[in-house]
C-alpha cells in the first residue's frame, strides 16, 4: 500500500504533532491495520463518497495521548492502485465534522 498526503493534511498533522507526540506511531498503526478492516462492517469507518475508482472514507484514529478519545481522519482510497491519500485530520473536540468543501475540491481536481 502506498500513502500520500495533500498539503493541507500535512499542515494539520504538523500542528497536531505538537500537542500529541504519539500521533506518529498512531498513524503508523493505522496504516498497518487498514488492510485488515472490513469498511462496511466496522463502525469506526464511514464511506463518504464512492465510485468505481476510489472511496472517500472518514475514520476514527485512536491517539494514545488523547486517552480514550479519537481523532478523525479523512482519506481517499484508490482500490485498484492500492493507494491511500490523506485529505484531512482533526480532533473531534475542536471541530464538529469534516471539511466538506475540501472534499469537493479534492474530487473536482481529480477530473
Amino acid at each position: 500500500m502506498n500513502y500520500k498526503q495533500i498539503k493541507n493534511f500535512s499542515k494539520e498533522l504538523k500542528k497536531l504533532l505538537k500537542k500529541y507526540k504519539s500521533l506518529v506511531d498512531d498513524l503508523e498503526n493505522f496504516k498497518i491495520r487498514f488492510p485488515e478492516v472490513d469498511l462496511y462492517a466496522n463502525k469506526n469507518f464511514a464511506i463518504l463518497y464512492k465510485n468505481e475508482r476510489l472511496m472517500i472514507i472518514k475514520a476514527r484514529l485512536f491517539c494514545r495521548d488523547l486517552k480514550g478519545k479519537t481523532l478523525r481522519i479523512i482519506y481517499a482510497y484508490y482500490q485498484n492502485e492500492r493507494v491511500i491519500e490523506f485529505i484531512e485530520i482533526y480532533f473531534k473536540g475542536n471541530k464538529e465534522s469534516e471539511n466538506k468543501e475540501r472534499i469537493k475540491e479534492y474530487l473536482k481536481n481529480l477530473i
